[in-house]
């Protein structure tokens, strides 16, 4: 959530400002603005809008600001609800410094009222005003200084951006559990919350850890403990093109995204093939309990994920909510192993929730898609999915390559321990390399999809149903299509039905079955007959031939068949359209929908 875009460089500031904002609308936001130091009288001009950035850009039209240097940012509200004097950047009471802020300031009322007792009065109900002031009420003479001394008295997670009209020169970077990144370039620097904001400009990036301070100039980028101690770290190159984030010629980025799952599912098994796993698999082959958690989409792939690993590797696995985790008394031995799910690598509960993990004594696995990322730096070991960016608020392609990493691990365990043969890991993964095709197939059948989708658009609760390794998918869809569409949507395993929530079915109600040709067939069949005799409309995602479903169900999406393990990768894939088509022909916006964030930094 929230995005920081900093600039500082030969250019003008403004465009480059703008376009990175641009770059970060995917994380979600409600506001968005800027701040430039003006190349005459060298004042902070600050430039802000409730809405979109084309609402800030056509607020920006024929205003002419030029500056060398600024800070832009997308809010997503925490403090105060969307206004502009709640937008960032936020100024000081001299206007001398201008602050842009991502987190959460947990002491922020202690600050403010401290502040306040000062004389400095507040122009917004944000946690991120007090930082501004702050600055101004502690500032030694040193931007940089004071930044040291400012950072002992924050307590929470943030990333935090500064410019300051005493010293126009440079921009301070400061980050404590919120990401923050330097982009470097030629006689041009850049700082941001995420790679795409700057990938125009380069591809060579520094991250910062929690705890360190950028100074960051036209010419140089130097990074600090907040005790002052000199840090030197080594840049990271990025090799994926900008054109990655961008739309293709789709309508939207989930629509492009759902459509690459061929490619990204390949490209994650080959990464997984060439990564150095045996380190990790030595770790975990002797865990006597596995934990894995995540939060949302992350989640549900953690549930199957804990089928396959208990499956092929025999090791109990314990999922929970990272939320959740966090918080409760945990049982942690010497050969505990917890693994952390989550697409961007930044989310807070995960994050924390294992690096609390660590401290006491687990070993920890992290499972992200963005090399570079805190819990990638942060943990004994890391996964990765070999997605790209991923710009859609509702995760597809990143699901499906957290599924295929989360096998690809189980098979090595298994093998590593002795409980599944060389020939049942070879003659998996064989079928496993056959599934981008399957994919394929399944994605040829938009135009049927979106037939299903206009017929049941305007029903206002859906129920989703599973069994066994399917029964996540089944919380998959639903969460999918109350992301997108606001429809209310559950998902639950088939077996459950009969305990409650069979008294919501009705002739109003579709249910969504996912019922491939495995060996739980015979059991979500007479659940989708019981579903039939109180009325309700059955939606069956089944096996290509499976005629005996078609007789039973209103609707039917065929899916090519597979080995019983890997129907979870092909079932989740019709209903993301579904999903997609529904909230689409509903008018919602797919890619930012309400409320959301793609990268959560706060609990």
């Amino acid at each position: 959530m929230c995005g920081i875009i900093g600039y500082i460089g030969k250019r003008n500031a403004v465009p480059v400002l703008l376009y990175g904002l641009q770059r970060l609308e995917y994380r979600g936001y409600d506001s968005a603005g800027i701040a430039v130091i003006e190349k005459t009288d060298k004042k902070i001009i600050v430039e802000k809008q409730v809405g979109k950035i084309k609402d800030l850009q056509e607020h920006l039209w024929n205003k002419k600001i030029e500056g060398h240097i600024g800070l832009g940012h997308t809010r997503w509200a925490t403090h105060g609800e969307p206004t502009i004097e709640n937008a960032h950047p936020h100024t000081s009471q001299k206007g001398t410094i201008s602050i842009v802020h991502n987190g959460i300031i947990e002491n922020y009322l202690e600050l403010k009222k401290e502040l306040l007792d000062k004389g400095y009065r507040f122009k917004s109900e944000t946690d991120t005003e007090v930082i501004a002031h702050l600055f101004e009420d502690i500032y030694t003479g040193d931007l940089l200084d004071t930044a040291f001394e400012v950072a002992k008295k924050l307590k929470g997670a943030y990333a935090i951006g500064v410019i300051s009209t005493y010293e126009p020169d440079r921009i301070v970077g400061i980050k404590k559990g919120s990401p923050l990144i330097i982009g470097l370039g030629k006689d041009e620097n850049f700082i941001a919350s995420d790679i795409p904001a700057v990938l125009e400009y380069t591809k060579d990036f520094i991250a910062l850890d929690d705890g360190e301070i950028a100074l960051v100039k036209r010419d140089s980028v130097e990074i600090f403990t907040t005790d002052g101690k000199k840090v030197e770290k080594n840049p990271f190159h990025v090799t994926w093109d900008v054109s990655v984030a961008e739309k293709a010629g789709y309508k939207h980025f989930m629509q492009k995204e759902i459509h690459e799952q061929p490619r990204t599912i390949g490209d994650t098994i080959t990464g997984f093939s060439s990564s150095k796993t045996k380190n990790m698999v030595d770790t975990v082959k002797n865990a006597d309990r596995l934990y894995i958690i995540a939060c949302g989409t992350s989640y549900h792939a953690a549930l199957v994920g804990k089928f396959w690993i208990e499956k092929f590797a025999k090791i109990p696995v314990e999922v929970d909510y990272a939320s959740e985790y966090r918080y409760r008394d945990r049982i942690i031995g010497k050969n505990t192993v917890v693994l952390g799910i989550s697409q961007s690598g930044e989310t807070a509960d995960t994050r924390f929730a294992l690096l609390d993990a660590k401290k006491e004594g687990a070993k920890t696995i992290s499972l992200v898609n963005v090399v570079g990322s805190s819990l990638s730096r942060e943990t004994d070991h890391v996964l990765y999915t070999y997605c790209g960016p991923e710009m859609g608020v509702a995760a597809t392609k990143t699901f499906t390559a957290q599924l295929v990493s989360l096998l690809l691990f189980a098979l090595e365990l298994g093998m590593k321990k002795g409980t599944i043969s060389f020939r049942d890991y070879e003659y998996i993964h064989n079928q496993l390399l056959q599934i981008p095709s399957k994919v394929e197939n399944i994605l040829s059948k938009d135009d049927q999809i979106k037939e299903i989708a206009h017929r049941y658009m305007n029903a206002s609760d859906f129920l989703f149903l599973g069994r066994n390794i399917n029964y996540p998918i089944a919380l998959e869809g639903a969460l999918k299509l109350k992301e997108i569409s606001y429809i209310h949507a559950e998902g639950y395993p088939a077996g459950e039905m009969k305990h409650g929530p069979i008294a919501l079915i009705d002739e109003k109600m579709p249910v969504v079955c996912v019922a491939p040709k495995d060996r739980f067939y015979e059991k979500i069949f007479s659940n989708i007959q019981e579903v039939k005799a109180r009325k309700g409309k059955v939606l069956s995602v089944a096996t290509e031939g499976d005629s005996q479903i078609k007789q039973i169900s209103d609707e039917v999406i065929y899916i090519p068949q597979t080995i019983d393990p890997l129907y979870p990768i092909l079932t989740v894939i019709p209903l993301q359209m579904l999903s997609y088509h529904i909230a689409t022909l509903l008018g919602k916006d797919v890619d930012q929908p309400r409320n959301l964030a793609k990268t959560v930094t706060v609990e």
